[in-house]
C-alpha cells in the first residue's frame, strides 16, 4: 500500500519512512506544500500523512486543495498544533484523522490501518485470493489453504500488488514503481530475485504454479491447481529467472 508523507523535518520524515518500509508500506516523501499537492494530484496513494506547518503552502490549503479536486484519498494530519480548533479546522477541510507530535509511531501504523480498512472499496475485497492462496491485508497474514505462511513485508507487497492484480500482466516496472518506490533506480532484477523468494514460500511446497513468467514482458498471478504442467513451467522459469 502506498503512503505519502508531507512533512518538512526531514529527519523525521525519512524515520517516518524507514518506519513504514517495515511495516510494508510504499513510501513517497514531499518536504513542501507544493511538492506535496503536485504527487497527491499526480500520483496515486492509499493514505497521506501530512503536516500543517509547511513551507509554500500550509496543511491546511493543500487538504483543501485536494477535496477541492475531488482528490478522495484519506488524510492522517500529523502536527505539533494541538488545539480544539486546529484540529476541527482540519476535520472540516476534510481531514479523516489527527494525530499530534510526539507521537506514538505504534499508534500511527494502528491509526492508517483503521483508515484503510473503512476506505476497503467493493473491488478490493477484504481477502485476496487465487484458489486456496489467501492474503488478508489488514491482518497481515497469508494462507495456502489450512497452512499459514510466513512472509517478509516485501514479499508481502509484491503478493498483495498480484493479487489486487491477478490475471493481468506486470512488467517489472510496474512492480518495482508500486512494491518499491517510484524514483527506484536500483537493478529491475530485485524482481525476478523476490518472485524466486515468493514461489519457494507460496507454491513450491504445494506443488503449485502461481506466478507464470511471461516472455519480455513480466509476471502474472494466476488461479493455479498444481496439476499437469509443473515440469514445464519450471523449466520456464529456469531460464527465464
Amino acid at each position: 500500500m502506498r503512503v505519502l508523507v508531507v512533512e518538512d523535518e526531514e529527519r523525521l520524515a525519512h524515520t517516518l519512512r524507514r518506519g513504514l518500509e517495515l511495516e510494508g508500506f510504499v513510501v513517497q516523501l514531499a518536504h513542501t506544500g507544493a511538492d506535496g499537492l503536485w504527487r497527491a494530484l499526480e500520483e496515486t496513494f492509499d493514505v497521506i500523512v501530512l503536516d500543517i506547518m509547511l513551507p509554500e503552502l500550509s496543511g491546511y490549503e493543500v487538504l483543501r486543495r485536494l477535496r477541492a479536486r475531488d482528490v478522495t484519498t484519506p488524510v492522517l494530519m500529523l502536527t505539533a498544533k494541538d488545539g480544539d480548533y486546529e484540529q476541527a479546522d482540519a476535520l472540516d477541510l476534510g481531514a479523516d484523522d489527527y494525530l499530534t507530535k510526539p507521537f506514538s509511531f505504534v499508534v500511527l501504523i494502528a491509526r492508517l490501518r483503521a483508515l484503510l480498512r473503512r476506505r476497503a472499496a467493493p473491488q478490493q475485497p477484504a481477502l485476496l485470493s487465487a484458489g486456496d492462496l489467501v492474503l488478508d491485508p489488514a491482518r497481515r497474514t497469508v494462507h495456502r489453504g489450512a497452512t499459514a505462511l510466513t512472509l517478509t513485508p516485501r514479499e508481502f507487497g509484491l503478493l498483495e500488488f498480484l493479487l489486487r492484480h491477478r490475471g493481468l500482466a506486470l512488467t517489472k516496472v510496474e512492480i518495482l514503481r508500486n512494491v518499491w518506490d517510484a524514483h527506484y533506480d536500483g537493478p529491475e532484477n530485485v524482481v525476478e530475485v523476490y518472485v524466486g523468494y515468493l514461489r519457494k514460500k507460496i507454491d513450491t511446497p504445494f506443488g503449485r504454479n502461481s506466478i507464470e513468467t511471461l516472455r519480455g514482458v513480466g509476471y502474472r498471478l494466476i488461479d493455479a491447481a498444481g496439476t499437469g504442467d509443473g515440469q514445464v513451467e519450471n523449466e520456464t522459469r529456469s531460464t527465464q529467472g
